[in-house]
């Protein structure tokens, strides 16, 4: 096999990134975005449900970085009481029943968005209006508040309504996305007007100017606005439905009103499957949970080393099995070569002072979606058709009325008197990355911060083994053996690992206690207690 070394010549080799865990007896959120999850937290502190604070943090998520998600995607949600089962809920992507596959016609070459597909004439499944599914975020948000809320919708919208009528902040993060997709942006006019003020990604000021950019969207401010009086069937019935599919036909889109009204999210049980003395649980189908779960079966065959941090004997044996659940996926349930591109999808986990978790996780699919914002709503949409494969007669193919096989993965794990919710944003890599957090936890005993920020690999695109250089020779070597290995950087930009975030509640001899961990190399991620200060912990184990 080969191995192949990407890190850039001009990062510090000597650099290292920590970032505390939080722990407390009361609620946490853990979001990639701190604003996001302070609203999450002051939720909970107003008397809310893990629920409650669940559905505040993803609007204000929806505002606060729009290009990975909002009310124009999709998601999964699992929840679970403190000691009772786990419900899913899947308000993943539907294709529109008028969508057309003639529509796509295939030419040469493959595109170079996430999945690596044959090229579509125009990048019609990619960008633009044809490339919208239902979005159906909103239903799901609306199933969970109705069966685990406790506070009114409107004080979990109003948050965000209030952060859309001040403006989106311009930050490196925010230059550095329009920049990356300015193509794109450019295809849209509307989404043009906000992402590139005078035809060009936004720069925030020098400090000593005192002030900030501000990028305003005041229709998204007047929709939440309508939805926090009207509930979410605001977006499925009536005057903002009717706005919102007028112009994405005006495009040439597919979505219309019956699209809309006829959306349900699916709720049932969670699926279980065993791994080791624990038992992990995920949405039923159609996502990449299941995927875990099977590379957890595999892996189960293999007997825990009890070592303190993964052999690399057993770094081996974790990644045959997942690249064995892979081979399964790509058979059974259809999927792409994914490319090495920024993380594109946002997940945020939350625990309550009673025990209730939930670990929720959103998506427009890719970077700013379709790239289309309907100017009537302020709503950027998804591009949910992405994930159907384009060629004929393929599983997971395109076709009208569908659901579509995505790659995000809200799991929770429980057992040994704990309850984990954890989940990541990075596409395909967001397998491969709860894999191993869950692996850590369960065969080295690491705690939550050890578990997201040690050391990993990525195998999403098998065989070709992704590797942080901070696994060690051994465990490097080890590897490249048995799979093309490249060495890549732990950075945000490119993120070849994931940026994953977890709770968890430990029931110990002096009563509850939760935690929660966010993504270190993620600048914005955060775990937030509810009223609590953060509490430091040692260094990361398992780095050489």
């Amino acid at each position: 096999m080969t191995m192949t070394d990407i890190r850039s010549p001009h990062m510090s080799r000597s650099l290292s990134l920590t970032k505390p865990a939080a722990r407390s007896p009361r609620g946490i959120v853990t979001a990639q975005n701190r604003h996001a999850a302070q609203i999450g937290a002051d939720i909970l502190a107003k008397g809310g449900t893990a629920v409650d604070a669940a559905i505040a943090t993803s609007f204000a998520l929806g505002v606060l970085e729009p290009w990975m998600s909002g009310i124009g995607g999709v998601g999964a949600i699992l929840i679970r009481p403190d000691g009772k089962g786990v419900t899913a809920i899947d308000a993943g992507a539907v294709s529109p029943a008028a969508l057309d596959p003639q529509d796509f016609p295939l030419v040469e070459g493959k595109d170079g968005d996430l999945f690596g597909w044959p090229n579509v004439l125009e990048d019609r499944n990619v960008v633009g209006a044809k490339s919208i599914c239902v979005p159906g975020l909103l239903r799901g948000m609306q199933a969970a508040h109705e069966r685990f809320g406790r506070l009114p919708w409107a004080d979990l919208v109003a948050p965000a309504q209030a952060l859309a009528q001040d403006g989106l902040v311009v930050d490196a993060h925010v230059t550095a996305w329009a920049a990356q997709e300015m193509g794109r942006l450019r295809r849209n006019e509307a989404l043009a007007a906000w992402f590139l003020p005078e035809g060009l990604p936004p720069v925030a000021p020098a400090a000593v100017a005192g002030r900030v950019t501000l990028l305003h969207n005041p229709a998204l401010a007047e929709t939440l606005a309508v939805i926090a009086k009207e509930g979410a069937q605001a977006l499925y019935h009536g005057p903002v439905a009717k706005a919102l599919c007028a112009d994405i036909q005006t495009l040439g889109g597919y979505l219309d009103c019956a699209d809309l009204a006829g959306f349900r999210a699916e709720i049932s049980p969670a699926a279980t499957a065993p791994f080791r003395d624990r038992k992990v649980h995920f949405v039923p189908v159609l996502n990449g949970g299941v995927t875990v779960a099977l590379a957890l079966r595999y892996f189960n065959e293999t007997p825990p080393d009890g070592a303190a941090v993964p052999s690399p004997q057993g770094c081996l044996a974790s990644a045959q099995a997942l690249a064995r659940a892979w081979a399964h996926r790509f058979s059974e349930m259809g999927d792409g070569a994914e490319r090495s591109l920024p993380s594109c999808t946002t997940h945020f986990s939350v625990v309550d002072a009673e025990g209730m978790c939930v670990s929720m996780t959103q998506t427009l699919l890719s970077l700013f979606g379709s790239a289309v914002l309907s100017p009537s709503t302020g709503i950027l949409l998804n591009n949910g058709v992405n994930w159907f494969d384009p060629r004929a007669g393929r599983v997971n193919g395109l076709a009208p009325a569908t659901k579509a096989l995505a790659n995000y993965a809200p799991m929770m794990m429980t057992g040994a008197g704990e309850t984990v919710a954890i989940g990541g944003s990075g596409g395909r890599k967001i397998l491969p990355a709860i894999y191993q957090a869950l692996i850590h936890l369960v065969d080295h005993g690491y705690g939550l911060h050890d578990a997201i920020a040690a050391p990993r690999y990525d195998l999403s695109a098998p065989p070709v083994l992704v590797a942080d250089a901070r696994l060690g020779q051994p465990t490097i070597r080890t590897l490249a053996a048995a799979f093309d290995l490249v060495l890549a950087d732990r950075e945000i930009q490119p993120n070849s690992f994931t940026t994953l975030g977890a709770v968890r509640r430990q029931h110990g001899p002096d009563g509850p206690v939760n935690e929660g961990m966010a993504e270190p190399w993620h600048l914005w991620a955060e775990a937030v207690v509810e009223g609590a200060p953060l509490m430091p912990v040692p260094p990361c184990r398992g780095e050489i």
